[in-house]
């Protein structure tokens, strides 16, 4: 099914929501270039909801919170949050340029909010809940960057079950894990060229988690011509306080090692690097190139399919490709009755509805395609 806009399609995404009569079902968020929010019901593709005006200037990320409160940030450097009949309910602007996406933590006791700017700041909010709605309050934290951030999600410290950060970043390789205490720090960092001799071998640009195990994730990456597809194990350091100064210069020998334990040398500082390339290089399951062009100025987007077997990616020729998560194979291309041949294909979102597997993808043709996919 191919629903038609009357501008670019900048993002598409479906979490499940209550409607004015207080019914649960699947809705589908479509942000476009005329600062429109759109909501529909994923299952019948009925419009529920046409919000213009929402924001300031155009939506570029949006996030579902408790089912009922709409989270949206724009390229103003805008944080807003509203119900679903588009009602203000708070707003913030502690960014200086685009905000480019915003992430949540929902966790009953203290749930969080991050979002991510090209002012390279990431900002940390608690937010309140109350009877009129939701607050953000000023940030409890911020987090500033070398360069842009490109991807931003929460995760789970698998051992000390503490939330975490993921953020990767312009013109660097790495992916980097971030706490999220009042005061924020780097956890480590992981490197997906670890003996690449280039000085950058790409940028993480898209970033997602698998559906059917939290400790792999899907990157798509800003190579050029085409996008390169990584699928990684995620190696997350351990969760250890800030280590005590020392006289001497200690060696972690391992990248998840809890305590330094030899006196660093040449040798062994080489030693200890190579083994930590090592075992970040055995996390990376699959390293291929999707065929999808792409140019410098291209928005990689990538979306797992709910069983997740393969993953889905766009391009900028109109075609969304699907790629095997164990062969790195593309195995399927949409395409027929799609988006217009030689069009951006700028958003992807792919999941289950009504039992269905799905995949929604929005372009620069103003179409937003709606695949049924086996």
């Amino acid at each position: 099914t191919t629903s038609a806009s009357s501008t670019n399609i900048l993002t598409v995404s479906a979490d499940t929501i209550f409607d004015t009569s207080g019914d649960e079902y699947q809705g589908l968020f479509i942000t476009t270039a005329d600062r429109r929010l759109h909501i529909l019901d994923a299952a019948t593709h009925v419009l529920k909801r046409s919000l213009a005006g929402l924001q300031d200037s155009p939506i570029l990320s949006t996030a579902i919170f408790r089912q009922r409160f709409l989270l949206t940030s724009a390229m103003s450097g805008q944080l807003l949050a509203s119900d679903l009949r588009g009602h203000t309910l708070d707003r913030r602007r502690d960014h200086s340029k685009y905000v480019v996406k915003v992430a949540v933590h929902d966790d009953p006791a203290q749930p969080l909010i991050a979002t991510a700017g090209w002012d390279c700041k990431i900002n940390l909010y608690r937010p309140v809940i109350n009877t009129s709605g939701i607050t953000f309050g000023e940030p409890f934290a911020t987090i500033t960057l070398q360069t842009k951030p490109e991807s931003m999600l929460f995760t789970v410290h698998p051992e000390a079950k503490q939330p975490l950060l993921l953020v990767s970043r312009t013109d660097s390789s790495f992916l980097y894990y971030y706490t999220v205490d009042s005061e924020p720090r780097v956890l480590g960092q992981q490197n997906l060229a670890p003996h690449s001799n280039a000085w950058v071998a790409f940028t993480p640009s898209a970033v997602a988690v698998c559906p059917t195990d939290p400790g792999v994730v899907a990157v798509g990456t800003g190579s050029v011509p085409h996008m390169k597809l990584l699928i990684v194990r995620l190696l997350v350091p351990p969760y250890e306080a800030p280590s005590r100064p020392s006289t001497l210069s200690r060696l972690r020998s391992s990248l998840l090692d809890d305590e330094p334990t030899a006196t660093e040398t040449q040798a062994s500082q080489a030693r200890a690097a190579l083994a930590i390339a090592d075992k970040e290089d055995a996390a990376i399951r699959i390293h291929c190139t999707t065929m999808s062009p792409q140019t410098p100025y291209s928005t990689p987007a990538v979306a797992w399919r709910p069983d997740g077997t393969g993953v889905w990616v766009n391009g900028d020729d109109g075609l969304v490709r699907g790629i095997d998560a164990v062969t790195g194979k593309v195995s399927g291309t949409l395409q027929e009755g799609g988006h217009e041949v030689g069009t951006k294909v700028r958003c992807l979102w792919a999941g289950e509805v009504g039992g269905q597997e799905v995949c929604v993808s929005g372009g620069f043709d103003h179409r937003v395609v709606f695949w049924k996919t086996k």
